[in-house]
């Protein structure tokens, strides 16, 4: 029995010790270097006394071997015990929003124009707030506070591409229609998209809350009412680099940033045309032309949830994503809606996007009552300042986010645990603070 107990014992430290450096090796790789020494570290802490435990004399190997038991049970109990567990409650808004009130729309208005006098005409309250935004850098600036010309320079080349598309993404549609049933295309676009670069794919009926009600950018004329009699939308993600993102707020993440609307944008324009082709209807809503509000879309479709941050959160990536959108009259079958909560509930608790926010635009309380239920809401205006103080969309929320690790088999363990119970994600929790930090270091917020 005492042999058994040591072998027993002796396998257990050898597996915490390969576990543990197995995972150092990959947070190295991942540039995450206090996790790495963490691991290290708890690896061999965990696995000397149990390795020291088998080569001692009876009955301390018996005595441990039931510890390492006892403890290995409580681990089971923990993720399969079902614990705070929340509602989404993100139901379906009455009310559309207007495009001329979103920050991109108003950070493009030039002081003088017809548009700047008619969007304050409306919108007084907004002005002072706006003009001092106008007064900073600006996004991509050359005098912005972490401007780098190589990256500012690739971020600005992928605009000039998704700018030079922006009139395409609608077209003549083919006067032949091909005839096929729901289900089938919906197959069809999903194989199309994912071969193309999406990584998820869903499909929802197109809402009126999905649609802007009045144009604030993009073609079209500035404050025309907002006219979309279609049907159906796709919605699919792409998957920002990690090594990118991890820069954030550095330029590398803008470059990143930009580079993932290109991507978006060819696949929607190949997928819009690919179905006009067959003779239905279709628009690309792409990086500066959009006409709906792509995060709805996208967690109506069965993608993910709004998060704390006001991100989509998808199970596997997190917010580390970029949505693309399709609307078109082709008969399509809707997917269900995201039955997976574990990522609302983690929000709730975990609050580092909150904590590591330079400028505290995103609240670190509870949701809040709004018209389609409770949501966290992110002072827009704030975040959008920084922006044009630093020069780079920041994504610091993004990198910090325990759901952007890279979607590896470690990882993805993790991820799975997340979804069991509650009290999983408090300890998962605790073990991402662990090993990366609560507060993870940044460049000096510059005031202005």
């Amino acid at each position: 029995m005492s042999d058994a107990a040591s072998i027993f014992l002796a396998g257990v430290g050898f597996l915490v010790l390969l576990g543990l450096g197995a995972f150092a090796v990959i947070s190295l790789r991942e540039g995450e270097r206090r996790a790495a020494r963490v691991s290290a570290g708890l690896g061999l802490a965990c696995a000397a006394p149990v390795l020291a435990a088998a080569a001692l004399p009876p009955p301390v190997p018996a005595l441990g071997a039931a510890l390492v038991l006892l403890l290995g049970f409580a681990a089971v109990a923990l993720v399969l015990f079902s614990a705070s567990r929340v509602r989404s409650s993100g139901g379906r808004p009455s009310q559309r929003v207007d495009e001329r009130d979103i920050m991109f729309a108003r950070g493009r208005l030039v002081p003088g124009s017809s548009e700047y006098e008619s969007y304050y005409a409306l919108r007084p309250e907004n002005r002072p707030g706006d003009d001092h935004t106008r007064s900073l850098p600006g996004l991509l600036s050359a005098d912005a506070d972490l401007a780098e010309p190589l990256s500012f320079a690739a971020a600005e080349a992928c605009f000039d591409l998704t700018e030079a598309v922006r009139d395409h993404v609608s077209g003549e549609v083919s006067k032949t229609r091909v005839e096929r049933a729901p289900e089938e295309w919906a197959r069809a676009l999903k194989y199309y998209a994912r071969s193309y670069g999406a990584v998820d794919v869903g499909m929802t009926e197109l809402r009126p809350y999905h649609v802007y009600t009045h144009v604030g950018r993009g073609s079209g004329a500035y404050g025309e009412p907002i006219d979309l009699d279609h049907t159906w939308a796709i919605a699919f993600t792409v998957e920002m680099d990690h090594a990118r993102v991890s820069h954030a707020p550095a330029a590398p993440v803008v470059e990143e940033s930009a580079r993932q609307y290109v991507e978006g944008a060819k696949i929607a324009l190949i997928l819009a045309s690919w179905i006009r082709r067959l003779g239905y209807p279709a628009r690309a809503h792409i990086d500066g032309n959009y006409r709906v509000i792509a995060p709805l879309v996208a967690r109506d479709a069965g993608l993910g949830e709004i998060g704390r941050m006001g991100l989509l959160m998808t199970p596997r990536l997190g917010p580390r994503v970029r949505l693309g959108i399709v609307t078109t009259d082709m008969p399509l079958v809707a997917d269900p809606p995201g039955d997976d909560l574990s990522v609302i509930d983690f929000c709730a608790i975990c609050r580092k996007c909150a904590v590591n926010c330079p400028v505290g635009a995103i609240p670190s309380g509870e949701r809040t009552p709004i018209d389609d239920g409770r949501r966290w809401c992110i002072d827009s205006e704030t975040c959008f300042r920084y922006w044009n103080a630093v020069g780079t969309d920041c994504a610091k929320c993004i990198r910090v986010c325990p759901y952007s690790h890279p979607d590896n088999l470690a990882h993805h363990l993790v991820r799975r645990t997340i979804r069991s119970s509650g009290a999983a994600r408090r300890a998962m929790l605790w073990l991402d603070d662990l090993f990366y930090g609560k507060k993870i270091a940044t460049i000096d917020n510059m005031k202005r």
